[in-house]
Formats: C-alpha cells, sequence, structure tokens
C-alpha cells in the first residue's frame, strides 16, 4: 500500500512514536514561527528552558498583530521581541513587514519540510506543501531548542478537485464550501489532502487560502501537492532552489474521499456567528452592509489585491459603506504601489491600513454598533470584530467589493462584467531589508534582552494531583472559542505578556464575573460541551484559567490545539462517557475526582457531583501523564533536561 502525502512528509520527520492512527507521533521539526500575540509567551518559556540558541534550521519571529501602539506595553513587547531572537538565533519580522503566514509563504516555505507556529493559521504554508502546524506557543519554544512536537497520528482524507473555478468564484468559496461539508468540527483528528487534476488550476496564493481555512474544520494541518505551479511561484520568489516534487503515490489510501466540481461552485457566504454557517451569496441578496474588510491572512496576498483593485477601478464605495483594506506584506503593498492598482483602491475611497492582522482579531477598525461587517477573513466568532453585537460575514475578495460598491450584499457575477484579467508576476519584488538576520554565536553573548515592566514571569504549572475536589465555576455550552475564554482585541491584547493582568478577561465573553469568583474559589473545574476550545492556538486560553486556579475542564469534546495547550499548562481536559451527563451538572456545585493516576492508566475516572457519580474518560498518552504530572510541559522539559 502507498503512502499518501501527509504520511511521506511524517515518516520522514518521525523522530518517535507510530503512525498508527490515534497513536502518538514525535515528528522533528525544520522551522518555527511566531507572533506577537504569543510570541512574548513563547520566547519567555525558551528562556525558561536555559537553551542558548534555537536548533531549528529556520526560525522567524513575525510582527503583525499587536500593532497598535496606544500605550508603551505593545512596542515593550515588540522591543523584548527583537533582542531576545536576535540573541538567540530567531529571524526577526520587523513592524510592517506583514502577516506572518504571507510573508512566510514568499519568503521561507519549503515543500517537504515541517514547520509549527504559535498560530492556528500556520497551515497556511500546507500551500506549498509545506505539512505545518499550529500550536501552542510552549510547544513551538520546545521545537525552537529541538525538541519533537508531538502528534497524534491523523487520518486523512483527500479532497478530490476536478474542473477550473468560474468567472467570481473563488478558492476562498472552495474553503466555505469545504466547511459547509464538513463543519467546524469535520476536521478535528484529520489532515486533509487536496489532490485531483482540478488542483493545477490554482495558484500558490489560492491553495494558501484554502489551507488557511483548515484550521476553521480543526483540522490538524491542510496539504496541496508540490508541483509546476509550486515551482513557478518558488522561482517568481527568487527561490527556485527551495522546489522539491511532491505528490502521494498512486495506490494511496484515505480514510474519506470527498469530491468537488471546481466548475459547479458559486460565489458562497458564511453567516453569523460560524465559519460553516454557509449559504450562497445570491440568497442574502439586499441585505445592507455597513463595513467591508480586504484582507488578513486568508485573503491578503497580491492575487487578491489585485483583483479587488481590478473590480474598484474607476468606481466609488457607496456611501454607507466603510471598506478597509490591509495588504498582507509589505511585498504585496510595492508591489500593488509600482503597478498602479493601489491607486485604483485608494480612488474608489478605500481606507488603506498597514500590513498586519487588523481588524481580524479585533485590532482596530471594529464595525458600527449592530452593523453589518462583511470581511475576507477565516473568522466570524461573535464579538471578535471588537463590536459585541456585529453581525459579521465571511466572503471572497470579489463578493467583498462587489457589496462595498452596491451598499447591500451582492453575489459578483451580477456586477456585468465577463471575468477579471488578473495574472500573477513572474518576478516578485524581493526586499529582506525589514527580516533582520540573529546574532552569531560569537556576538549573541553581548546582546542584551530588553524587557517592559510589562513583561511578567510565566506562571509555574502545578502538578497534578491523585484527587481534585473543587467548585464547577463556569459551565459553557458548544463551539466554545478561543476568543469566548481569552478574548482579542485592542483592550486585551497588549496583555499578553502579563498572564496576571490578561487573566481578569477570561470567559468575559460569556460571564464577566468568571474571573473574580474564580481566583476567589482557590481551584475550580469548568464544564463545556462539543468542541471545547476551537479556534485560536493561543495558549493564554490555557495560561489564563491556570493563573485563576483551574485543574480540570470537562467537555463533550475538545479542540485539538487547545487540548494541547491544557495538558501543557498542567490542567487536565477530560471527556463525559456519556454526554448527555452534561445536562446533570450546575454551575457552583462541588465537584470531586479521585483515583485521577489510576484514572489516567484505565483511561476511565469517576466525577462525584453529591449523589451523582458521572463517567469521564481520557486518553493520554504515557509522556501526556508524565507532563501533568510533573505540572505542565516547562517542569516537565526542565526535568528532562536535567
Amino acid at each position: 500500500m502507498g503512502l499518501n502525502l501527509a504520511q511521506k512528509i511524517i515518516r520522514s520527520h518521525l523522530v518517535g512514536g507510530s503512525m498508527e492512527p490515534g497513536a502518538e507521533a514525535a515528528l522533528r521539526i525544520d522551522q518555527t514561527l511566531t507572533q506577537d500575540a504569543t510570541g512574548t509567551m513563547a520566547y519567555l518559556e525558551f528562556e525558561a528552558m536555559g537553551i542558548d540558541r534555537v536548533r531549528t534550521e529556520r526560525s522567524v519571529a513575525y510582527i503583525d498583530h499587536n500593532t497598535l501602539q496606544s500605550g508603551f506595553e505593545n512596542a515593550d513587547d515588540h522591543r523584548y521581541i527583537q533582542s531576545v531572537a536576535k540573541k538567540h538565533g530567531v529571524w526577526f519580522s520587523r513592524p510592517g513587514n506583514g502577516i506572518c503566514h504571507q510573508v512566510h509563504l514568499e519568503r521561507f516555505g519549503v515543500p517537504g519540510k515541517t514547520l509549527i507556529g504559535s498560530d492556528s493559521h500556520t497551515p497556511t504554508a500546507g500551500g506549498l506543501g509545506m505539512l505545518a502546524f499550529g500550536a501552542g506557543g510552549l510547544d513551538v519554544a520546545v521545537a525552537m531548542g529541538g525538541g519533537a512536537y508531538y502528534i497524534n497520528m491523523p487520518q486523512v482524507i483527500r479532497v478530490e478537485l476536478t474542473g477550473a473555478l468560474r468567472p467570481f468564484v473563488t478558492a476562498k468559496d472552495v474553503s466555505l464550501e469545504i466547511l459547509r461539508i464538513l463543519t467546524v468540527k469535520g476536521g478535528v483528528g484529520r489532515i486533509i489532502e487536496w489532490g485531483g487534476d482540478g488542483v493545477k488550476t490554482l495558484s500558490v496564493p489560492e491553495r494558501a487560502t484554502i489551507t488557511n481555512m483548515g484550521a476553521e474544520l480543526g483540522a490538524t494541518s491542510s496539504i496541496f501537492p508540490s508541483d509546476e505551479v509550486t515551482r513557478a511561484f518558488l522561482s517568481a520568489q527568487g527561490r527556485e532552489a527551495d522546489y522539491v516534487p511532491l505528490a502521494p503515490d498512486p495506490d494511496a489510501e484515505y480514510e474519506r474521499v470527498i469530491a468537488i466540481d471546481l466548475s459547479a461552485l458559486e460565489p458562497l457566504i458564511a453567516c453569523p456567528h460560524m465559519p460553516d454557517n454557509v449559504v450562497p451569496v445570491r440568497s442574502l441578496k439586499g441585505v445592507k452592509v455597513d463595513q467591508v474588510c480586504i484582507g488578513s491572512c486568508t485573503n491578503s496576498s497580491l492575487y487578491d489585491m489585485l483583483k479587488a483593485a481590478a473590480l474598484l477601478k474607476g468606481r466609488t464605495v457607496a456611501p454607507g459603506v466603510s471598506m478597509s483594506v490591509s495588504p498582507g506584506s509589505r511585498q504585496v503593498l510595492t508591489m500593488l504601489a509600482d503597478c498602479g492598482a493601489l491607486t485604483d483602491i485608494l480612488s474608489s475611497g478605500a481606507r488603506l491600513l498597514e500590513c498586519a492582522c487588523g481588524p481580524c482579531i479585533g485590532m482596530g477598525f471594529s464595525p458600527n454598533s449592530g452593523g453589518v461587517s462583511l470581511r475576507t477573513f477565516n473568522r466570524n466568532f461573535e464579538g471578535r470584530s471588537g463590536t459585541r453585537d456585529a453581525r459579521v460575514y465571511l466572503v471572497s475578495p470579489e463578493t467583498a467589493v462587489a457589496s462595498a460598491l452596491t451598499g447591500e450584499i451582492t453575489d459578483p457575477r451580477s456586477l456585468g462584467l465577463d471575468k477579471l484579467d488578473v495574472q500573477l508576476p513572474t518576478r516578485f519584488r524581493v526586499d529582506d531589508s525589514a527580516i533582520l538576520p540573529p546574532a552569531s554565536p560569537m556576538e549573541a553573548a553581548q546582546v542584551e534582552v530588553l524587557r517592559g515592566p510589562n513583561i511578567k514571569a510565566v506562571p509555574e504549572g502545578r502538578p497534578v494531583s491523585d484527587c481534585i475536589e473543587a467548585e464547577l465555576t463556569l459551565k459553557v455550552g458548544d463551539n466554545i472559542t478561543t476568543d469566548h475564554i481569552m478574548p482579542a482585541g485592542a483592550k486585551v491584547l497588549p496583555y499578553r505578556s502579563n498572564v496576571p493582568k490578561i487573566s481578569e478577561f477570561c470567559f468575559e465573553v460569556c460571564d464577566k464575573t468568571f474571573a473574580e469568583r474564580a481566583k476567589a474559589a482557590g481551584q475550580s473545574i469548568l464544564v463545556g460541551g462539543v468542541n471545547y476550545g476551537q479556534g485560536s492556538s493561543r495558549e493564554h486560553a490555557a495560561l489564563a484559567p491556570l493563573y485563576l486556579g483551574v485543574r480540570a475542564v470537562i467537555a463533550k469534546s475538545f479542540a485539538r490545539i487547545h487540548a494541547a495547550n491544557l495538558i501543557n499548562a498542567g490542567i487536565m481536559p477530560l471527556c463525559f462517557a456519556d454526554p448527555a451527563d452534561y445536562d446533570k451538572l450546575e454551575q457552583g456545585q462541588t465537584l470531586r475526582i479521585a483515583d485521577i493516576y489510576a484514572g489516567m492508566d484505565s483511561g476511565e475516572m469517576i466525577l462525584e457531583a453529591g449523589q451523582l457519580r458521572i463517567p469521564l474518560r481520557c486518553a493520554f498518552t504515557e509522556r501526556q501523564k508524565a507532563v501533568l504530572k510533573a505540572g505542565g510541559l516547562l517542569n516537565y522539559t526542565r526535568e528532562e533536561s536535567l
């Protein structure tokens, strides 16, 4: 039996464990990336390990999230990251140089290599044939130190593409179609591998849009083959030497094959407040639009921007619409300026934002109260935009522009145009002057790491004891995201390097009293529904509960990255053996879990709630048991290195 593409890369990087589905596999990591919302903590954790220099082939620190400098906090974090990167062997992409995933695709991604990043959309690099994973900052810190990255060996789903996209139907619509088919839970425990004759009709930026949004499926990763389209992109970036052809074996096997005829798709839109709430754009014709945003790591490539500019040329944004454009990188912005497309964008009345994540994470450009915002982003979780009652829809750049021009949700095919004649250049404008190299090993000793007053130490985990008795301080429902647990936005993000302060905002979206109550309780247990912790890789969604005394989370099911982050923090993720038992628990009850060590081994525990005895299940590997008993991955790593 042949190997699929994901299995080939995993096999070539396997340093421990097994490739049996569900078994723990330890992978050698070639590259890492961080961004500033998660990076400060990742580098504090790296420093705490006592390792002098990174041991990867390439590690890059990007500044792209916390770029709104309304106080000293974000600027201090940037200064810290720049200095710690220089000292320890990490390349540093300066503020304004672009969004980590876009820049990494342009300048550093290599087919066949492994990449983990402290951002859930790191699988964007799968558009180049990399096997890339989103992970918590501590997992990235361990990989930078030369440690393995552990995953439960995923099943692989193949998506067989045929045909070609029709005019005004885009890669974003392909992403929304697979979300419609699989939902935000359908990719959990799986890698999505894209193949078929239709693949060759998609450019690397289009492929990257699709792998980027694989994160919304809950997938471990998403990947395309590396072919002549890949070679052409790398050649245009001056990196043809990085090209490696990669494809699955002809007799490769998959858990499931999903067929999508590209020529049968139409423009799609994800309605509030989930990326899988997908309907045809035409079905919402006439809905008034207040705001349109084009950008984010999903749709900010030069290809996307050129299409938006072509539609805007000679036209004006409707009077009632506020429109922003955020190019994904300095390369994209300068090439838009060079060819005149930037003038077409600005002349339409659109506002130009810097090359950063910006509105996608609620960092500025929030909608008006109760407003309808169409965004080319990847997530439309409630409140993520910075406006609690906004209605956020996810669309392609073409649908976004069409709607901005008319002032209402509009199928771009109704504009009366045959097609957009937009081509990728055969040569991109390469200027890496904003990517700073690290100091040499000889120079590193002289580099001073600069720390501002908002930068606090990493919270220490506590070893899991054999018995936990604690209050159920919060019960929440299905599809609780990391934005619910630890909100982003301009108000909260500046405290990412200060866990005591940021913990004050924990679960603010669900219950404004939670942080105060949890801290008063001393230690507590949380209860959730299906797909608990979906969304971002932000480990603060585990570190803040850790600081507030949370010892265990019991849910119907967990998102992969968040479950790993909880274990890394020394918090047990446990599942109801019978999901119906969720209904038997009430907030405020005293809960007790005894014989935990034996339960870790057997995979079964009993939750006592008064007279109730509720069976729980877990599936911890031997390593995960050791991590929990050590009080988290940082303590475990220290002990292992002694």
